[in-house]
């Protein structure tokens, strides 16, 4: 069969990798010139099955009237007249409900587990090298209140596989001795060996290239405009390739365009719970070994997440529900660096970081959009947010299952129809 998939960030192009190990012809379509140039671009780089506490919990909504009018906020929201924000919103309030709680932790690990197994595999196969660490993840935390609201969904995850262990500050030091600057304020963490983490983007295009040499076709600088359908079922993608307009036609259509997806999906009766959350990252220059965290870290506190990739620090974090706009607020950027400098003040050059935002494609519950949907060639594999890196390789395993006409080899919510 003859699939083309819409994205090339790291979920479009694992999607074309298993896709093409399952014996398919693939063609990807891709507005950029290359692969992972928005969202995969300068992510996090954590592999981290322990990030499975969703946004929406109990514990949110008093928060987030908390951080309404704060500048630096985790998560901020800027109201507009947008019914979609506003929909999005109420359906995350619903989400932040207990019982819909630990149903989401359930199938962010399950899903995470599958993903973090599929990768291993995957290395097995072909040889890749995006300066990635096995060190695990180490989760801290210098507020007392939050340590003790973090560790509630831990008995759940360890009861799905994933090994998360509950550390004092002495084992958090013996795991990062960098932690040493935050000793008097630190309370605990958790960590979980398993985890990884690695530069996303070198992953993605490394993995692109393995993808074109086994027969993928990509089709870069290629606008996506809309589906052309056909009664009961996608007739062909419309883009302008080249300056002109086209009609690109395949057996079927797996949809990977992150928070883009709702809108080529809405035309054609398909509403995906879909919004995107903007993201920050701050890359900069390790500058003393002493100083600089080797392990990947997670700052529950302020929602950031720290990995080294080679000789440079990266840390990332903060969402802002503000529309399509990916322009840097450097503010933002700012409270991300004075937080880095205050956890590892001689770990880099502050003064040199690199800047950077992206939009994450992100569900009220934080679990993405996986399966099947009411055209019978048309799949979904999008709306991963915050953790497209991690669930990749699993989530694209699996649509390559379902598309291939397999049961996946994961228990998930998978979409069946929309």
């Amino acid at each position: 069969m003859h699939l083309t998939v819409l994205g090339a960030g790291v979920v479009g192009v694992t999607t074309a990798w298993y896709l093409r190990q399952a014996g398919h012809d693939v063609t990807v379509l891709e507005r950029r010139g290359g692969p992972a140039q928005e969202t995969s671009f300068a992510n996090g780089g954590q592999v981290a099955v322990s990030y499975a506490r969703p946004w929406a919990n109990p514990q949110a909504p008093a928060k987030v009237l908390r951080w309404l009018f704060q500048q630096d906020a985790p998560l901020r929201f800027h109201p507009r007249r947008d019914l979609d924000q506003w929909r999005w919103g109420l359906k995350f309030l619903r989400e932040c409900l207990p019982a819909r709680t630990r149903h989401n932790i359930t199938q962010i690990v399950r899903l995470g587990l599958y993903s973090q197994e599929c990768l291993r595999e995957l290395r097995e196969v072909i040889a890749l090298d995006y300066a990635q660490r096995q060190r695990g993840i180490l989760h801290f935390y210098t507020d007392e209140k939050e340590f003790n609201s973090a560790i509630q969904p831990v008995p759940l995850m360890q009861k799905l596989g994933c090994t998360r262990h509950i550390v004092d500050p002495a084992q958090a030091l013996r795991i990062e001795p960098a932690l040493k600057n935050l000793t008097p304020r630190l309370v605990g963490a958790t960590y979980t060996p398993d985890d990884e983490s690695g530069d996303a983007h070198a992953f993605t295009r490394q993995l692109a290239r393995h993808c074109e040499a086994a027969g993928v076709h990509f089709r870069y600088d290629t606008r996506i405009l809309s589906f052309d359908r056909e009664q009961d079922r996608i007739r062909g993608v419309r883009v302008i390739e080249q300056g002109q307009h086209r009609l690109i036609t395949s057996d079927a259509y797996v949809l990977c365009l992150g928070s883009y997806s709702e809108l080529l999906a809405r035309p054609v009766g398909i509403r995906l719970n879909i919004y995107p959350a903007k993201g920050y990252s701050v890359t900069a220059p390790v500058r003393n070994e002493e100083g600089a965290y080797t392990a990947s870290l997670t700052d529950d506190e302020y929602k950031l997440v720290y990995s080294r990739l080679g000789d440079r620090l990266r840390i990332a974090g903060m969402a802002e529900l503000a529309g399509y706009d990916p322009g840097l607020d450097h503010s933002r950027c700012q409270s991300i660096v004075r937080r880095a400098s205050e956890c590892f003040p001689d770990g880099a050059h502050w003064d040199q970081a690199e800047f950077w935002a992206g939009l994450r494609p992100s569900t009220p519950s934080n679990v993405p959009c996986i399966g099947r949907t009411r055209y019978p060639n048309l799949f979904l594999n999008t709306g991963h947010g915050t953790l497209g890196w991690t669930h990749s390789c699993g989530s694209a395993a699996a649509i390559a299952d379902i598309v291939s006409g397999r049961d996946p080899r994961v228990v998930f919510a998978f979409s069946t129809s929309r």
